[in-house]
């Protein structure tokens, strides 16, 4: 998938687009902030996540930035990972899934995991793995409802209590 418009009726016949961008785009670093406060909210700080832009850079990772009608509402990204998944490698994970309240319920989050998963397999990868909390039980839930299975924990948050990891085998 392009960052070509897209029409349905969850975003109200508004127009959605998905543009990948440098992870130091304006609009990310707005969304971004936006979604670290929801960390504060949710565990009582940020994600501490060790992140380098060039993680997101082709062909190590991609990040995307959503808009309805240009305005930017979401977020998604996928970065290359040494992790394991289902005995498949290649494995990518996905990073800085958010869409900004005011456009939540609409399945926008499904349409970037969507795009997500088209573009990491189309980069190479053969599985896509994630790590998310127990305090985010809507996002638990997207990643349960589009195949997402519980894999073991890896990553920054591996021995976190409230950290739950999952992956998918993506269709190559």
């Amino acid at each position: 998938m392009t960052a070509a418009e897209h029409r349905s009726p969850e975003t109200s016949g508004r127009g959605w687009s998905i543009e990948r961008v440098p992870f130091g785009h304006p609009d990310v670093a707005l969304l971004v902030a936006e979604v670290q406060q929801e960390y504060v909210r949710r565990y009582g700080s940020p994600d501490d996540t060790p992140l380098d832009p060039l993680m997101f850079e082709p062909p190590a990772g991609s990040f995307f930035l959503g808009r309805l009608d240009g305005e930017p509402v979401a977020t998604g990204a996928w970065r290359r990972s040494e992790v394991v998944a289902f005995g498949l490698a290649p494995t990518a994970e996905v990073k800085r899934m958010y869409v900004r309240p005011a456009w939540a319920r609409r399945g926008l989050a499904r349409r970037m995991l969507a795009h997500l998963e088209t573009d990491a397999a189309a980069h190479g990868a053969r599985a896509l793995v994630l790590e998310t909390g127990l305090a985010q039980p809507e996002a638990i839930a997207l990643y349960e409802s589009s195949g997402y299975l519980p894999v073991p924990g890896f990553g920054y948050y591996r021995d976190a209590p409230l950290s739950r990891c999952f992956g998918k085998p993506l269709q190559v």
